[in-house]
């Protein structure tokens, strides 16, 4: 039948597979993932907590820190009792290499005024130079100079201090874990007498708080040993917590800063999504699917 047209076969269109299964098992996914980084960090927390344990450190004391949070601020008081305690007590042994004198005056930190600031730097001898001659000489700290550290080199600070170095202190409340109430515990942490059966190296004290608990740093504190003029008392406590908070900015002198972009840019986001989630709905609402 040659005249004849073989009609052609029809082949269906493929059919589009359900989405709603997909959508689930991603949902399923998504949530198992979550759940998963959620119990990372769980255990991460905990490990780290065996850890300090494992090196013979006590639990940590935990204190309520007012730079706590995403809101939280510096208490501008005690940032400046706890520079009075660094510079009557810590700045003896140890530097501060990396902050300079003037970010005292800075927004977000003590709030000293620029006299006070160049009073104090005045307080300091700092090595310049060379001179016309070739020759270094001292002179009077200017509020651009950072806080010189008590020791011309290491080895004379290992040499000070029974063969250890006393650390800096620009960034220790960032480079140690929970550093703001690891600083609380240590410096809070010692005992003269310690328990029945430690053994303390001579030459070493005996500190709750560190690993291994004896620690070439002798007791660094004691009640009524730095005065307060706006009536805190003057403890052992107090000391330890207005020195870790002091501590705590200089390690992060623009935490206040940071929090207020990020809380800036966190409703940024939120109002962008919204716009962008009713700009997909405007759009595709007259589209059939």
């Amino acid at each position: 039948m040659a005249g004849l047209a073989v009609p052609r076969r029809q082949v269906p269109w493929p059919q589009r597979k359900p989405r709603r299964r997909r959508r689930i098992v991603m949902t399923r996914t998504f949530g198992l993932r979550a759940a998963a980084a959620s119990l990372g960090l769980v255990l991460g927390l905990a490990v780290a907590g065996l850890a300090h344990a494992a090196e013979g450190g006590e639990p940590l004391k935990s204190v309520r820190w007012s730079f706590a949070g995403p809101f939280g601020q510096f208490d501008k008081a005690q940032l400046q009792r706890g520079f009075k305690v660094y510079k009557e007590v810590c700045s003896a042994c140890h530097a501060m290499h990396l902050v300079a004198i003037r970010s005292l005056g800075d927004d977000g930190g003590p709030g000293f005024t620029e006299e006070q600031v160049k009073v104090i730097a005045a307080e300091y001898t700092v090595q310049d130079g060379p001179n016309d001659d070739g020759d270094m000489f001292d002179r009077p700290g200017l509020p651009r100079d950072r806080f010189p550290s008590p020791y011309p080199n290491d080895k004379a600070a290992a040499a000070s201090n029974g063969g250890a170095v006393p650390p800096d202190f620009s960034v220790l409340a960032k480079a140690r874990e929970d550093g703001p109430n690891y600083i609380v515990s240590l410096m809070t942490g010692y005992e003269e007498n310690p328990p029945a059966g430690s053994e303390v190296p001579e030459g070493k004290y005996y500190n709750h708080y560190f690993p291994g608990h004896a620690i070439s740093m002798p007791p660094p504190l004691s009640d009524e040993l730095v005065e307060y003029t706006d009536g805190t008392p003057p403890t052992v406590e107090n000391y330890a917590k207005d020195v870790a908070a002091f501590m705590m900015w200089t390690a992060e002198p623009k935490m206040e800063h940071r929090k207020r972009m990020g809380f800036v840019v966190m409703v940024f986001l939120v109002i962008f999504a919204t716009l962008l989630y009713l700009t997909k709905r405007k759009i595709w609402s007259d589209i059939e699917h």
